[in-house]
């Protein structure tokens, strides 16, 4: 086999070949990137995507700094939460000193007023004491108003035949719990009641009732800043002690004895008014504070110490009544229908108090004795002994401002109202079957 390199003629071909070869081929010069000069735009867009992203928000930014949107609702809230939120006057504080945390709670329209035309949405709500006699009759009407209602009670004076018609209701429900203990709970408001009122119960444990009055409301109050509730707390009459002020206003800072035997109550009720307003003021919780006057109707414990209960089961028992002292120191009475609609609309205002809630018409002892004479047993005697201490000598409220600002005044008078406790009393003191519940009629 002959070599290649051995025939000059193929080896010339062959170099010929390869030179026309050489010319065919494409002449490879060095990359010069030629797209940055021949389309700028279109290179920044593929390549420096970050730089123009931050260009993009810059331009964001200045456009809405310098052209804010409007809002009529918040320029609405500010006007008027800025101008007396700062104010603290006499008649308790309407606004909360931090007005930008309001603002955010009306605009959020918690627990407040719906606008006409608009459908307020049910309400879910925690009420403390909601077994007690006002409790019960609070759920009453927040059930019927299409309200789903927790209940916590610790049944020191609760009852559950209170609530037994609302068994059943996937609107209701119970818990056996004491507000001294924290509970974990997602509700819209939180009606704080749960405390004893009467001077049996509260002087039996006066150290319970200071953990009732300051660890419990604590307790609802911390629960009311976790989950943005609105806070209503039920203060009592008893923070004016024994009064030099005739009628009392709300601004009255009272007359108290910090040391005597029904100080647990006086003064555990004024420590929860404080700590209800150091949150608000504090932390921007929204808060409600009522003053409760002496308030009577059924449900109410029959042996409680309290003189329209004692009147009444000592009457229907054919006991003497007992009046002590001389019988002429005055009280207001109440009628707990009232007082429920009365706590509602506090609850629903825009007000956050302290307002009194009960009714100016004034009673002494003797007069009131009489009405129960007249209603029950004209025949009745009366026993005079020795009067209780630290007893007031006058309680009569100024309601001057739940009129004007809550639209709020009692309606049942006492001798309307009495003959329906006196039903309820009949029936649980003799079991008369054939009475109904006067509670449920109002």
């Amino acid at each position: 086999m002959a070599r290649s390199y051995d025939n000059p003629s193929l080896v010339q071909r062959t170099h010929h070949n390869q030179q026309n070869d050489d010319l065919s081929q494409p002449v490879l010069e060095p990359q010069t990137n030629h797209t940055s000069s021949a389309n700028p735009i279109r290179y920044v867009l593929r390549e420096q995507r970050f730089i123009f992203v931050l260009i993009g928000i810059a331009i964001a930014v200045f456009f809405f700094t310098t052209f804010p949107v409007p809002n009529p609702q918040l320029e609405s809230a500010q006007n008027s939460g800025f101008e007396s939120g700062s104010s603290f006057s006499g008649q308790g504080i309407d606004l909360p000193a931090n007005p930008a945390r309001r603002v955010l709670l009306e605009t959020r329209n918690v627990g407040g007023k719906v606008p006409l035309g608009v459908k307020k949405k049910n309400m879910r709500i925690v009420v403390t004491g909601g077994a007690g006699f006002v409790g019960s009759h609070l759920v009453d009407r927040l059930i019927a108003r299409g309200d789903s209602v927790i209940v916590l009670d610790n049944f020191f004076t609760g009852r559950k035949e209170n609530l037994v018609h609302h068994f059943g209701n996937p609107k209701f429900e119970l818990i056996r719990h004491d507000v001294v203990e924290p509970i974990l709970l997602e509700v819209d408001q939180i009606y704080h009641l749960a405390c004893p009122a009467s001077p049996v119960h509260y002087k039996f444990n006066p150290l319970g009732l200071h953990k009732t009055n300051v660890v419990g409301t604590l307790n609802m109050l911390g629960l009311a800043k976790r989950v943005g509730a609105r806070f209503l707390l039920t203060s009592t009459s008893e923070v004016y002690g024994d009064p030099l002020q005739h009628p009392q206003v709300e601004s009255y800072w009272g007359n108290v004895n910090p040391i005597g035997v029904r100080s647990c109550y006086d003064e555990g009720k004024r420590t929860a008014e404080t700590l209800t307003m150091d949150y608000h003021r504090g932390l921007g919780i929204e808060v409600r504070i009522a003053r409760i006057f002496n308030t009577y109707g059924p449900r109410m414990c029959i042996d409680d110490g309290r003189v329209v209960s004692n009147f009444v089961a000592q009457a229907l028992r054919k006991e003497p009544l007992t009046v002590y002292g001389d019988g002429k120191q005055t009280r207001s009475f109440q009628y707990v229908s009232d007082l429920v609609e009365g706590l509602m609309r506090l609850m629903e205002g825009n007000h956050v108090g302290p307002f009194n809630l009960g009714n100016p018409g004034e009673f002494t002892m003797l007069e009131l004795a009489q009405v129960v004479q007249d209603t029950i047993d004209p025949n009745a005697k009366i026993e005079f002994r020795p009067n209780t201490e630290d007893d007031p000598h006058k309680r009569k409220p100024d309601i001057s401002k739940a009129k004007e600002l809550l639209g709020w005044e009692p309606t049942v008078s006492l001798r309307k109202g009495l003959p329906l406790m006196v039903n309820d009393f009949r029936q649980r003191i003799f079991g008369d079957s054939k009475v109904n519940d006067a509670g449920s009629a109002m």
